[in-house]
Protein backbone atom coordinates (compact mmCIF):
# COMPACT_ATOMS: atom_id res chain seq x y z
CA UNK A 1 0.00 0.00 0.00
CA UNK A 2 1.48 3.01 -1.11
CA UNK A 3 0.69 6.64 0.84
CA UNK A 4 2.15 10.27 -0.01
CA UNK A 5 3.92 12.24 2.14
CA UNK A 6 1.38 14.03 2.97
CA UNK A 7 0.40 11.84 5.43
CA UNK A 8 3.84 12.15 7.31
CA UNK A 9 3.13 15.66 7.49
CA UNK A 10 -0.24 14.35 9.64
CA UNK A 11 2.04 12.46 11.92
CA UNK A 12 4.35 15.07 12.49
CA UNK A 13 2.13 18.04 12.72
CA UNK A 14 -0.17 15.94 15.35
CA UNK A 15 0.31 15.42 18.81
CA UNK A 16 -1.33 12.49 18.41
CA UNK A 17 -5.16 11.55 17.56
CA UNK A 18 -7.87 13.55 19.66
CA UNK A 19 -11.58 13.82 19.85
CA UNK A 20 -11.14 17.42 20.01
CA UNK A 21 -12.96 19.82 16.88
CA UNK A 22 -11.16 21.35 14.77
CA UNK A 23 -12.31 24.93 13.50
CA UNK A 24 -10.95 28.12 12.03
CA UNK A 25 -10.36 28.91 15.29
CA UNK A 26 -7.74 26.13 16.33
CA UNK A 27 -4.54 26.85 15.51
CA UNK A 28 -2.51 26.73 12.26
CA UNK A 29 -1.04 23.43 13.16
CA UNK A 30 -4.13 21.95 13.98
CA UNK A 31 -5.84 23.56 10.90
CA UNK A 32 -3.40 21.88 8.34
CA UNK A 33 -2.76 18.67 10.50
CA UNK A 34 -6.88 18.11 10.01
CA UNK A 35 -6.88 19.29 6.56
CA UNK A 36 -4.15 16.48 5.37
CA UNK A 37 -5.87 13.73 7.76
CA UNK A 38 -9.60 14.69 6.41
CA UNK A 39 -7.81 14.98 2.44
CA UNK A 40 -6.03 11.36 3.12
CA UNK A 41 -8.85 9.71 4.92
CA UNK A 42 -11.29 10.11 2.01
CA UNK A 43 -8.44 9.60 -0.70
CA UNK A 44 -7.58 6.45 0.71
CA UNK A 45 -10.99 5.31 3.18
CA UNK A 46 -10.57 1.85 1.23
CA UNK A 47 -6.94 1.50 2.03
CA UNK A 48 -7.46 2.75 5.68
CA UNK A 49 -10.80 1.10 6.42
CA UNK A 50 -9.23 -1.93 7.76
CA UNK A 51 -6.26 -0.15 9.57
CA UNK A 52 -5.64 0.63 13.22
CA UNK A 53 -4.65 4.44 12.91
CA UNK A 54 -3.01 4.25 16.38
CA UNK A 55 -0.82 2.48 15.44
CA UNK A 56 -0.58 3.54 11.73
CA UNK A 57 0.76 6.94 12.71
CA UNK A 58 3.05 5.53 15.64
CA UNK A 59 4.80 3.84 13.14
CA UNK A 60 5.26 6.67 10.95
CA UNK A 61 6.41 8.75 13.94
CA UNK A 62 8.97 6.33 15.03
CA UNK A 63 10.38 6.40 11.91
CA UNK A 64 10.44 10.02 11.13
CA UNK A 65 12.51 10.54 14.25
CA UNK A 66 14.99 7.61 13.30
CA UNK A 67 14.19 5.00 16.44
CA UNK A 68 14.45 1.45 16.00
CA UNK A 69 11.03 0.05 14.84
CA UNK A 70 9.98 -2.63 17.38
CA UNK A 71 9.45 -5.49 14.13
CA UNK A 72 12.64 -6.27 12.31
CA UNK A 73 12.30 -5.83 8.31
CA UNK A 74 11.53 -9.38 8.00
CA UNK A 75 8.68 -9.46 10.75
CA UNK A 76 7.31 -6.38 8.63
CA UNK A 77 7.56 -7.74 5.20
CA UNK A 78 5.75 -10.64 6.17
CA UNK A 79 2.82 -9.50 7.89
CA UNK A 80 2.66 -6.62 4.92
CA UNK A 81 2.69 -9.83 2.78
CA UNK A 82 -0.08 -11.30 4.38
CA UNK A 83 -2.12 -8.35 4.49
CA UNK A 84 -2.10 -8.24 0.76
CA UNK A 85 -2.84 -11.50 0.30
CA UNK A 86 -5.98 -11.14 2.99
CA UNK A 87 -6.92 -7.89 0.49
CA UNK A 88 -6.53 -9.52 -2.89
CA UNK A 89 -8.76 -12.94 -1.59
CA UNK A 90 -11.55 -10.79 -0.43
CA UNK A 91 -11.53 -8.67 -3.37
CA UNK A 92 -11.71 -12.13 -5.56
CA UNK A 93 -14.59 -12.91 -3.85
CA UNK A 94 -16.24 -10.08 -4.27
CA UNK A 95 -15.60 -10.02 -7.98
CA UNK A 96 -16.86 -13.85 -8.18
CA UNK A 97 -20.12 -12.84 -6.57
CA UNK A 98 -20.60 -10.06 -8.70
CA UNK A 99 -19.53 -11.64 -11.86
CA UNK A 100 -22.35 -14.86 -10.67
CA UNK A 101 -24.94 -12.40 -9.61
CA UNK A 102 -24.72 -10.76 -13.05
CA UNK A 103 -23.98 -13.96 -15.21
CA UNK A 104 -27.92 -14.99 -13.99
CA UNK A 105 -29.55 -11.34 -14.52
CA UNK A 106 -28.14 -11.26 -17.53
CA UNK A 107 -28.88 -14.84 -18.83
CA UNK A 108 -32.60 -14.07 -17.26
CA UNK A 109 -32.80 -11.03 -18.87
CA UNK A 110 -31.70 -11.99 -22.60
CA UNK A 111 -34.26 -15.50 -22.47
CA UNK A 112 -37.32 -12.67 -22.34
CA UNK A 113 -35.82 -10.42 -24.27
CA UNK A 114 -35.90 -12.89 -27.16
CA UNK A 115 -39.35 -13.52 -26.99
CA UNK A 116 -40.32 -9.46 -27.59
CA UNK A 117 -41.44 -8.44 -31.06
CA UNK A 118 -38.77 -7.04 -32.99
CA UNK A 119 -36.11 -8.52 -31.37
CA UNK A 120 -33.61 -10.37 -33.88
CA UNK A 121 -31.01 -13.05 -32.40
CA UNK A 122 -27.99 -13.97 -34.58
CA UNK A 123 -25.55 -17.36 -34.22
CA UNK A 124 -23.04 -15.45 -31.69
CA UNK A 125 -26.52 -14.74 -29.24
CA UNK A 126 -26.17 -10.82 -30.22
CA UNK A 127 -29.63 -9.52 -29.94
CA UNK A 128 -30.99 -6.61 -31.80
CA UNK A 129 -33.99 -3.88 -32.89
CA UNK A 130 -34.07 -1.93 -35.86
CA UNK A 131 -34.86 1.73 -34.63
CA UNK A 132 -34.73 3.31 -37.86
CA UNK A 133 -33.32 1.56 -41.73
CA UNK A 134 -30.47 2.71 -43.51
CA UNK A 135 -30.08 3.53 -46.91
CA UNK A 136 -26.07 3.79 -47.19
CA UNK A 137 -22.89 1.71 -46.95
CA UNK A 138 -22.27 -1.06 -44.79
CA UNK A 139 -18.53 -1.50 -43.15
CA UNK A 140 -16.70 -4.20 -42.78
CA UNK A 141 -14.65 -5.27 -39.88
CA UNK A 142 -11.92 -3.25 -41.18
CA UNK A 143 -14.29 -0.06 -42.20
CA UNK A 144 -13.85 3.17 -39.84
CA UNK A 145 -16.92 4.89 -39.08
CA UNK A 146 -18.49 7.65 -37.07
CA UNK A 147 -21.54 6.79 -34.77
CA UNK A 148 -23.67 8.18 -32.07
CA UNK A 149 -24.28 5.65 -29.41
CA UNK A 150 -25.35 5.19 -25.80
CA UNK A 151 -24.46 2.77 -23.60
CA UNK A 152 -26.50 1.67 -20.26
CA UNK A 153 -26.28 -1.66 -18.07
CA UNK A 154 -29.80 -3.33 -17.18
CA UNK A 155 -30.83 -1.36 -14.20
CA UNK A 156 -31.03 1.56 -16.59
CA UNK A 157 -27.81 3.43 -15.29
CA UNK A 158 -26.06 5.18 -18.85
CA UNK A 159 -22.31 4.60 -18.10
CA UNK A 160 -21.22 6.66 -21.80
CA UNK A 161 -23.19 8.26 -24.45
CA UNK A 162 -21.50 10.43 -27.02
CA UNK A 163 -25.31 11.69 -27.57
CA UNK A 164 -25.09 13.67 -24.43
CA UNK A 165 -21.53 14.73 -24.99
CA UNK A 166 -23.21 15.97 -28.08
CA UNK A 167 -20.16 14.43 -30.35
CA UNK A 168 -19.85 11.62 -32.46
CA UNK A 169 -17.02 9.40 -32.07
CA UNK A 170 -15.01 7.13 -34.51
CA UNK A 171 -13.27 4.49 -34.53
CA UNK A 172 -12.30 0.89 -36.60
CA UNK A 173 -15.10 -1.72 -36.43
CA UNK A 174 -12.71 -4.27 -35.40
CA UNK A 175 -11.18 -2.32 -32.43
CA UNK A 176 -14.22 -2.32 -30.06
CA UNK A 177 -16.14 -5.84 -28.71
CA UNK A 178 -17.06 -8.38 -30.14
CA UNK A 179 -21.04 -7.22 -30.53
CA UNK A 180 -20.14 -3.92 -31.64
CA UNK A 181 -17.67 -5.67 -34.61
CA UNK A 182 -21.01 -7.86 -35.79
CA UNK A 183 -23.54 -5.18 -34.67
CA UNK A 184 -21.90 -2.44 -36.77
CA UNK A 185 -22.04 -5.18 -40.20
CA UNK A 186 -25.91 -5.29 -40.08
CA UNK A 187 -26.30 -1.89 -40.80
CA UNK A 188 -26.32 0.78 -43.11
CA UNK A 189 -25.56 4.57 -42.73
CA UNK A 190 -28.28 6.22 -41.23
CA UNK A 191 -29.26 3.18 -39.36
CA UNK A 192 -30.49 3.52 -35.77
CA UNK A 193 -30.40 -0.07 -33.66
CA UNK A 194 -30.26 -1.23 -30.09
CA UNK A 195 -27.95 -4.09 -29.51
CA UNK A 196 -28.36 -5.93 -26.10
CA UNK A 197 -25.00 -7.51 -25.88
CA UNK A 198 -24.22 -10.67 -23.39
CA UNK A 199 -21.60 -10.82 -21.07
CA UNK A 200 -19.27 -12.99 -23.42
CA UNK A 201 -19.63 -10.48 -26.64
CA UNK A 202 -18.62 -7.37 -24.41
CA UNK A 203 -16.49 -7.18 -21.45
CA UNK A 204 -16.40 -10.70 -20.41
CA UNK A 205 -15.80 -11.73 -16.80
CA UNK A 206 -13.28 -8.75 -16.16
CA UNK A 207 -15.66 -5.75 -16.71
CA UNK A 208 -14.60 -2.46 -17.53
CA UNK A 209 -13.68 -0.19 -15.15
CA UNK A 210 -15.82 0.58 -11.79
CA UNK A 211 -19.21 1.40 -14.53
CA UNK A 212 -19.20 -2.24 -15.64
CA UNK A 213 -19.10 -4.81 -13.62
CA UNK A 214 -17.77 -8.21 -14.36
CA UNK A 215 -20.33 -10.55 -16.50
CA UNK A 216 -22.42 -7.58 -17.41
CA UNK A 217 -24.98 -7.46 -20.06
CA UNK A 218 -24.98 -4.52 -22.32
CA UNK A 219 -27.45 -2.25 -24.09
CA UNK A 220 -26.45 0.17 -26.70
CA UNK A 221 -28.53 2.77 -29.08
CA UNK A 222 -26.13 3.03 -32.25
CA UNK A 223 -26.69 5.14 -35.30
CA UNK A 224 -24.00 4.90 -37.71
CA UNK A 225 -23.37 8.10 -39.17
CA UNK A 226 -20.94 7.34 -41.95
CA UNK A 227 -18.36 4.83 -43.30
CA UNK A 228 -15.41 6.47 -43.83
Amino acid sequence: MKLPMSILCLALCSTGLSAKEITTKSSFDDQVSYSFGYIMGKNYSENLKDINLDAFIEGLKIASTGKASTLSEEEMTKVLTQFKQQAEAKQLAIHQEKAEKNAKAGSQFLVENKKKSGIKTTASGLQYQVLQQGKGKTPTAASTVKVHYEGRLLDGTIFDSSIARQQPTEFKASQVIQGWTEGLQLMKEGAKYRFFIPANLAYGEIGAGDAIEPNSTLIFDVELLEVK
